[in-house]
């Protein structure tokens, strides 16, 4: 049988990548591997579930810390901090002999015997089992448009649990986020000895939007106006999530002046929500005969020096 793969190879990164660095690559591999974007390819869905499962574990600081202390022997004990104490123990008595040698537990809160017979091939004597333990958690992401931030949506998605792909439906709440943790209770790994099942946790990455930009629960985008909009003012029609409204433009605008849409941006997780600003921006029309003899009378209205007090 071929050697498991180590999970930093699966990914492509160091190990000493940052946890920046182990995301990013995991979301390119996720997404050049997932299988609605490979249909039927089997390779790619087998890699996609490599990929996951090792995020899974490098994603997760703690995992991630026995993984690099313990290597494969981690997952066998299923990244349980107290069993990779009694592994520790285990390790030092076997140096300080130097052979192979059954550790005693004591009263450790689960069955020696599972942890040192499968790990190591049953030189350990059993104990009695221990009581129920809880599924492991698992992490996802999900990339999202702001429309659905400002929405809320639902979402299918798929996730690698206790080794196959699994669909699920989730709901995208009212002003999710960029980092914002979508759980979903009992969604994670199977529970040993009848414990309950752990969580799924979806971390939202909000995608850029093509027009609009956020400063906190505020939106904001430029709205173009003609030089007769802005000097002699007007109402125009604006876009919002909800649907175009009419919005007016006072006498004089200059660009960069910013106009409040008020309770029409990003909402809040705790039920607020941002305004959004319409940024003015003066379009001039192209240049020609016409237009350019009404730009010289319209220069002859400008009571001073349009630049004065510029300096760098």
């Amino acid at each position: 049988m071929a050697p498991e793969r180590d999970l930093y190879e699966r990914l492509g990164v160091p190990r000493t990548a940052t946890p920046d660095e182990i995301k990013t690559a995991y979301r390119r591999l996720a997404r050049k591997h997932h299988p609605d974007v490979n249909p039927g390819d089997k390779s790619a869905e087998e890699r996609f579930k490599e990929v996951a499962a090792a995020f899974d574990v490098l994603g997760n600081p703690e995992k991630r810390k026995l993984y690099d202390e313990m290597g494969p022997d981690a997952a066998k004990i299923g990244y349980d901090p107290e069993k990779a104490k009694a592994w520790r123990q285990w390790q030092q008595r076997r140096t300080q002999t130097a052979q192979e040698v059954p550790f005693d537990a004591g009263e450790m809160p689960f069955d020696i015997g599972d942890l040192f017979g499968d790990l190591f091939g049953g030189a350990a004597r059993r104990r009695r089992p221990a009581g129920p333990m809880p599924g492991e958690d698992l992490h996802a992401s999900l990339d999202i448009d702001l429309a659905e931030a400002v929405r809320g949506s639902e979402r299918r998605i798929g996730v690698v649990r206790d080794g196959k792909e699994v669909r699920l439906d989730i709901r995208i709440p009212r002003g999710a986020t960029e980092g914002t943790v979508v759980r979903l209770a009992g969604q994670g790994g199977t529970a040993a000895r009848g414990g309950p099942p752990g969580d799924l946790l979806i971390e939202i990455h909000l995608r850029p939007h093509a027009f609009l930009r956020r400063d906190g629960q505020d939106l904001l985008f430029d709205l173009p106006v003609t030089v007769g909009e802005a000097v002699a003012g007007a109402e125009v029609t604006c876009p919002t999530f909800e649907g175009p409204v009419h919005l007016k433009i006072p006498p004089g605008s200059q660009t960069g002046r910013k106009l409040r849409l008020r309770g029409k941006g990003l909402p809040d997780l705790r039920g607020g929500r941002g305004d959004l600003y319409a940024v003015v921006a003066v379009a001039v029309p192209p240049p020609g005969d016409e237009a350019n003899e009404l730009a010289r009378k319209l220069d002859r209205h400008y009571t001073g020096d349009v630049r004065r007090g510029l300096s760098l």
